[in-house]
């Protein structure tokens, strides 16, 4: 059995050290496997003591039972042999206790009689093993409360309040969190700020704190008329809960706030995300009830915001029938409201008659007087997507004159899920029309087989529209007209072509126009051209307009293929402004010269072509189409330095993607990334997490995940959350590493280091770059990185006064002066001169910060010259040489003129130099003037 039982120490250990989770539960699941199967019950209760946590912390409430019941009865049989502590730091058996009422009152099957009965035998096991009473009052505190029993829970707090802490209490986190829940649902908002505050600074921290503690004060802190901290409290919270379903509570606390803040579009958003969740743990009802209410708060907000019949997705799964019962098709959030309120109900019913209280009935009438309640708090993050603003066509001729829009702008599947109501025009020319077009998108979707037995019905359509040699020459070509590329249907177009001059004009453009599509297809723009130009004058003569323009777009798609973008954009003005031209047409040229536009850097032009596109597309219930278009919108907008404007499209963009069932990964990157750029920095670090975690389902590439994880670790400092910025740096560096992006796993690793260095993690962070310094050289052509490693290595020394600092500003200068980067140069002699200053080295120090601020002023960086002045006087001032610092900050003073901050803390140091000088009237002028 040596074996097997080594096998399990080192699960053991690895369970140990592995967070909580899929990977810690599998682990410990096949601990527990393997110390059956050795049939060792001493290991099998290591094992199991650990699965009870790990069940209570992954909601798995009927697994933590069991083991629980087992752990217990074979400490109470044998408490020598199956110690109440196994001392590896996890909870010991007497605090499990404290999980198990609360996991039988989250349940209507089990009675009042059987909690009690718990609760009984923890007091008793406390009381035996000599241990304080604070968990048991706990326990106790909160069966009363969440039965409804408040004058009983009041009661139990005051007690448990004047009761001393020990072992077993509840940690500072937690404690804190639970009884602010309590002042929350008793109105005693102020108190419940207050608790929650304290362990916020405090930094007090626990499983699921300080996630649920701030869930538990958004209502308090809006109605105490604090909407930018109920903002903060939110984003972080929710952001901490989001990816754990053992968090059903907490996430339903944010949906609610989401929903009365005016954030409408983020609750469906946030309900869609997480109605699985109800499925999760059938044993945690009472979560149930809370989420049920919590969705149906959210989905009458987004019915009363108009939109009500917004399919709210997931919602039919078959997982969640025994929540809200069968139901055809999709649900709308009108419905599906409904349908929450009813389950819940039916669950806050059974409690109470469980419980003999209307504890459940009273949270829900709280619940639904929220609809009474409305605050102004926005969040960026979603967006409904507005109606489209014409109305759908009535009959089959206005589907057909959809269809056709929509083709000739492209829209291949739109124009699909058209068809069919187009198809049922009588005029046979107009039927043709509709299954050319039909041929054609089959073709571009590569479904070749299924076009060819179509063709015939094209053929019939034809010459019952009086087109004999159309419908010939198609019944000869096949689908060599309808976009087909291989040698053969080549060949037969060319050999068409040749013998063309009998047919009607129609039929030649027909030709032209064909071959010049697959000319175009194998980058022979010059051959496209000659014959679109050859089209063109065929489809004019036949009057037919539509292809006239049809050509005119791809003659300026061969034009731009050769990358002659004046001549284009030329063209595509002359194109616009024909008054011809229909809806699709339009649209599609705009999007051409908005891409021409971006690829100009006329960026505010080609966003505003962008968007006038979005309206026409809008008009056309365009809705995929209408997606990319928004996408294009706000990458321009991004590119014009319009953040706030790429931010609105992007978030239609995305909410566009997810009703299209397509993946809006890619557009959601660039919506937190914009986000960050206005800085709405709390939202950014929420939906880089979310991109991040799909990126990691999808096992896409290191590198890709690197750079997500990267700006994921930005905006989590940007948004003060410096602990998990570290954390988030760490992780980009490795995946750049294992991407072998030496450059940026280099820069990954100076970010950290420079949180580290703020907090004065001083060896930490030089530690990390040194590493980094290391690293970025395999690199030596990323010299933008590589400076900035050695820059930053070079400052944490000087800071020490670690000599090696010279060499690296030695080194970053050369690179500045070999790129001839003129303000790197001067930042690094201001680094130099700060280094040899903590080296005593003064007139060096003075000289070298003078010399970085000429530097600076040369380039016309005021600001930057007037802070290496006003060091170079602080070290002067410093060391006993105040008349030599007087001019020294007059420059100063006199490059901050444009920078507020720095003129104040200049004129106020010169001041106190003056006095130093016993110059009293000069210290007293040079404050007056700052103060005018």
């Amino acid at each position: 059995m040596a074996r097997p039982k080594k096998r399990f120490q080192q699960l053991i250990e690895e369970i140990d050290r592995t967070p909580w989770g899929p990977a810690e539960q599998a682990l410990v699941a096949e601990a527990v496997a393997l110390a059956v199967e050795v049939g060792d019950e001493r290991l099998e209760y290591e094992a199991r003591m650990r699965q009870t946590a790990s069940a209570n912390m992954g909601g798995a409430t009927d697994v933590m039972l069991n083991s629980f019941a087992w752990c217990l009865a074979h400490h109470d049989a044998d408490p020598q042999r199956f110690p109440a502590d196994l001392d590896n730091g996890g909870a010991d058996l007497m605090w499990q206790f404290k999980w198990m009422a609360s996991s039988l009152r989250s349940s209507p099957a089990f009675s009042q009689e059987q909690i009690a009965a718990v609760l009984d035998d923890m007091e008793a096991h406390y009381r035996a093993a000599g241990l304080g009473l604070s968990g048991v009052l706990t326990a106790r505190f909160e069966d009363a409360w969440d039965a409804g029993r408040m004058d009983d829970a009041e009661a139990l707090r005051v007690q448990l309040e004047a009761t001393p802490r020990d072992d077993h209490s509840h940690c500072d986190a937690c404690g804190r969190s639970q009884v602010a829940g309590f002042y929350a649902d008793t109105d005693r908002d102020d108190e419940a700020i207050q608790l929650v505050e304290e362990m916020i600074e405090g930094g007090f921290s626990c499983g699921e704190e300080p996630e649920h503690a701030l869930s538990r004060a958004l209502l308090p802190y809006l109605r105490a008329g604090r909407p930018a901290e109920a903002k903060t409290a939110h984003l972080r919270s929710y952001r901490l809960a989001k990816d754990n379903p053992d968090n059903l509570r907490i996430v339903a606390n944010n949906i609610v706030f989401a929903a009365i803040t005016g954030n409408e579009a983020r609750a469906l958003a946030m309900v869609e995300k997480h109605i699985a969740w109800l499925a999760h743990d059938g044993l945690n009802v009472d979560a149930h009830f809370a989420a049920l209410a919590a969705l149906a708060v959210a989905l009458d907000r987004v019915t009363a915001a108009g939109h009500g019949d917004t399919p709210v997705r997931g919602a039919d799964a078959p997982s969640l029938v025994p929540f809200f019962g069968a139901h055809d098709g999709p649900w709308s959030a009108t419905d599906l409201a409904a349908a929450a309120w009813s389950a819940a109900e039916r669950i806050g019913a059974a409690f109470d008659e469980r419980d003999g209280t209307r504890g459940h009935a009273r949270s829900l009438e709280r619940m639904r007087a929220l609809a009474t309640e409305q605050y102004d708090v926005p969040i960026r993050s979603d967006a409904f997507v507005a109606p489209t603003p014409s109305a759908a066509p009535v009959d089959a001729d206005g589907w057909f004159e959809r269809a056709m829009q929509l083709a000739q702008f492209g829209a291949e599947h739109e124009t699909l899920d058209a068809l069919p109501r187009a198809l049922a025009v009588e005029d046979p020319d107009k039927l043709a029309q509709l299954l050319s077009m039909r041929l054609g998108i089959l073709i571009a979707l590569d479904r070749a087989e299924e076009a060819l037995q179509l063709l015939p019905e094209r053929i019939a359509a034809l010459r019952a529209a009086g087109r004999e040699e159309q419908a010939a020459l198609e019944e000869r070509l096949e689908l060599a007209t309808f976009g087909l590329n291989t040698p053969e249907t080549t060949a037969a177009l060319e050999e068409a072509i040749s013998d063309a001059a009998s047919l009607p004009a129609w039929s030649r453009g027909d030709l032209a126009i064909s071959r010049a599509a697959l000319h175009l297809q194998a980058g022979e723009a010059d051959a496209a051209l000659d014959l679109a130009e050859v089209a063109a004058r065929s489809f004019a003569e036949a009057e037919d307009v539509r292809l006239s323009n049809t050509t005119t777009l791809l003659a300026i798609s061969a034009v731009l293929s050769k990358g002659d973008l004046e001549p284009a954009i030329t063209l595509l003005d002359g194109f616009l402004a024909q008054d011809d031209l229909s809806t699709g047409h339009r649209a599609q040229a705009l999007q051409i010269r908005a891409r021409v536009r971006g690829g100009t850097d006329n960026y505010v032009e080609g966003a505003t072509d962008a968007d006038e596109v979005c309206r026409l597309l809008a008009e056309l219930g365009a809705t995929r189409a209408l997606g990319d278009a928004h996408l294009l919108a706000g990458a321009l907008w991004e590119d014009a330095e319009e953040p706030e404007k790429a931010v609105s499209r992007y978030r239609l963009a995305s909410r566009l993607a997810g009703e299209a069932g397509g993946d809006s990964t890619g557009v959601d990157f660039r919506l937190a990334r914009a986000m960050l750029r206005v800085g709405d920095a709390e939202e950014a670090a929420e939906l880089f997490g979310d991109v991040l975690q799909r990126e990691e389902n999808a096992e896409v590439a290191a590198g890709s995940r690197a750079m997500t994880a990267s700006m994921l670790a930005r905006a989590l400092g940007a948004a003060g959350e410096f602990g998990q910025a570290v954390g988030a740096h760490g992780y980009a560096s490795e995946l750049f590493g294992q991407a072998e992006e030496h450059a940026d796993q280099a820069m990954s690793m100076t970010e950290q280091a420079k949180i580290l260095a703020r907090f004065d993690e001083q060896e930490d962070a030089i530690g990390l770059l040194e590493a980094a310094a290391e690293i970025v050289r395999r690199a030596p052509d990323a010299v933008g990185a590589l400076t900035e490693v050695l820059h930053s290595l070079g400052q944490a020394y000087g800071g020490r006064g670690d000599e090696r600092a010279f060499a690296l500003f030695d080194e970053v200068a050369a690179l500045a002066q070999q790129h001839e980067a003129e303000w790197l140069l001067a930042d690094v002699t201001d680094s130099r001169g700060r280094a040899l200053a903590e080296l005593g080295r003064i007139d060096e120090a003075v000289a070298a910060a003078l010399t970085a601020a000429d530097g600076f002023a040369a380039l016309g960086d005021l600001g930057s010259a007037g802070s290496s002045e006003l060091f170079a006087g602080r070290v002067l001032a410093g060391n006993d040489r105040s008349a030599d610092a007087v001019p020294v900050y007059r420059s100063a003073i006199e490059h901050a003129a444009g920078h507020p901050p720095l003129l104040q803390v200049a004129a106020l140091e010169l001041g106190n130099v003056f006095e130093s000088l016993g110059r009293h009237g000069e210290a007293a002028e040079i404050r007056s003037h700052l103060e005018s």
